[in-house]
């Protein structure tokens, strides 16, 4: 079985670009070595539509991502914890919301921050948290409440 040195280039190509993407999906799904940043917490009422990798965004920029995810059995609310890019100082009074990307997007947890000139360190926890809103609860109180007008 002779190969001719255009089989081996050929095949060389297919597996560069095969370990190349292999690296690409890897970075892509959160499997990245270690991450950069710094660990913060937050406790929510409801985290529906939101995973491990789940993005975390400020004004719109990715600028982190959700890293843990467990439900407290103490107090039956969702504590999540992030991972927030190293370079960046939150300030305390930072609130956190789970927001939707549209009527058929998937969610994101969006960091709006306050005024405080002190910044959160690591292992801290975001107080103000807004959970996620449902679409179907929202549309059985407009229907329920539209029914009750006479």
């Amino acid at each position: 079985m002779s190969e001719s040195p255009g089989e081996i280039i050929a095949g060389g190509a297919t597996l560069a670009v095969a370990v190349g993407f292999l690296i690409y999906a890897g970075q892509g799904a959160g499997l990245s070595a270690a991450p950069d940043g710094y660990d913060l917490t937050a406790s929510f009422r409801s985290v529906e539509g939101i995973s491990v990798g789940t993005d975390v965004r400020m004004a719109g920029v990715k600028i982190g991502s959700v890293t843990g995810l467990e439900l407290n059995p103490e107090t039956f609310r969702a504590d999540m914890t992030l991972n927030v890019r190293g370079a960046l100082d939150v300030p305390e009074d930072t609130s956190i919301s789970i927001s939707s990307e549209g009527l058929l997007g998937g969610n994101y947890v969006e960091l709006v921050p306050g005024g405080s000139p002190f910044n959160l360190e690591p292992g801290d926890e975001i107080e103000d948290t807004q959970g996620a809103l449902s679409l179907l609860a929202l549309l059985a109180k407009f229907v329920s409440s539209s029914g009750e007008e006479g």
